[in-house]
């Protein structure tokens, strides 16, 4: 297949105007040219890699349904996320087990028109009950290497992000044992102060589960999880640009404070998204939608009912360079799994791509060099 006249997104993360040719669900060759792209030009981009989100479509992953995946997955695809890392909660082994037994089911069948999982994204039980956010505190408890173990033997070595708070107990042990293994450590859902969060970073903790949410604030004399993220080049960081997570100053603060390599756009979606209605479960808890802000019944917010394009678009709203923006939510993100075979546009690449109009209406997805 030929892209022609296209502006693509490149492995410099910048835009180049020219042709994509595709073959056999890759990248075959890429022919940029001289002149610049005409105004309007299409915009052709690497499909959106989301590696937190929760659910949508009325399903959760927690929830261990392979039918349920699968519509979760299909309704990905058709809005620009071709791959994706689902996140489980603070749930029981058993139930966790569960969800990752139908994780491995996903893969191995691999589903027609459908967002392909390349990882899961452990959210919890290793969190601290000050900042359990919308986690169920009665399932909240100190990392446990041995129960890690069992689940990613379970999921087949499919955890490719494991959450914890640093100031636990055991939580360095537990970080320097499960980064040896190439699993990316992220620091969440934790009230870690700046020592201890630079321990668990000195650990082997190299990501910052959603920056801001569910963690200290950072103040001058007292500059916690995020401080100690900000200072360490190899430490990335989540950022939810729904426009209610994070304030629009803020999230123009993260970029600056972090920079476009080092930030990775998510959506935290749960089951309500994608859905018309009011209410769903995440993690065994009621939430409850209004206005587009997903809560709890005592206000805490609960995830998000944005996609990973909506967050790009808002993103790019807030102020934030286009390339950046494309880039936090498509080559960083698969850095962050591991997985080096899409993010961007470069020959050898998975034909994971978006057609989008210049002002980012999502015109077509391809898949493996396929439209959906």
């Amino acid at each position: 297949m030929i892209f022609q006249n296209v502006s693509y997104f490149g492995k410099d993360f910048r835009f180049h105007f020219g042709d994509v040719f595709t073959e056999n669900g890759h990248i075959l060759r890429l022919e940029p040219r001289s002149d610049a792209a005409p105004a309007g030009c299409d915009l052709l981009i690497p499909g959106l890699v989301d590696i937190h989100l929760h659910g949508n479509s009325g399903a959760d992953f927690s929830d261990g349904d392979l039918d349920g995946l699968t519509r979760m997955a299909r309704f990905l695809a058709s809005v620009g996320v071709t791959a994706f890392s689902p996140a489980s909660m603070s749930l029981p082994e058993e139930t966790l087990a569960r969800a990752y037994r139908t994780a491995v089911r996903f893969s191995d069948e691999v589903p027609e028109r459908a967002a392909v999982i390349r990882g899961i994204t452990m959210e919890g039980p290793y969190f601290c009950a000050a900042k359990k956010g919308a986690q169920a505190a009665e399932n909240l408890c100190a990392p446990d290497l041995a129960q890690f173990t069992r689940l990613q033997n379970t999921a087949r070595n499919m955890i490719r992000i494991a959450c914890v708070a640093a100031e636990l107990e055991g939580a360095a042990e537990f970080i320097r044992a499960v980064a040896a293994q190439g699993v990316t450590v992220s620091q969440a859902h934790t009230n870690a102060n700046y020592e201890q969060a630079s321990a668990g970073f000195n650990a082997g903790a190299t990501h910052v589960t959603h920056l801001f949410n569910a963690i200290p604030p950072l103040l001058h004399r007292e500059p916690g999880v995020i401080g100690a993220a900000a200072e360490r080049a190899n430490v990335t960081a989540e950022l939810i640009c729904d426009g209610v997570h994070v304030h629009p100053s803020v999230v123009r603060a993260a970029f600056k404070l972090f920079g476009p390599e080092r930030l990775c756009l998510v959506s935290d979606a749960i089951a309500a998204t994608g859905v018309p209605g009011g209410s769903c479960l995440l993690g065994g808890q009621r939430v409850t939608v209004r206005d587009g802000r997903a809560t709890l019944a005592d206000g805490t917010i609960a995830g998000s009912v944005a996609t990973l394009f909506d967050c790009v678009r808002n993103a790019v709203a807030m102020g934030i360079a286009l390339e950046d923006a494309v880039r936090c939510a498509t080559a960083n993100p698969a850095r962050v799994i591991g997985a080096d075979d899409i993010g961007v546009i470069d020959v050898g690449k998975r034909a994971d791509l978006l057609l989008c109009t210049s002002d980012l209406t999502l015109k077509q997805v391809y898949l493996g060099g396929e439209a959906l």
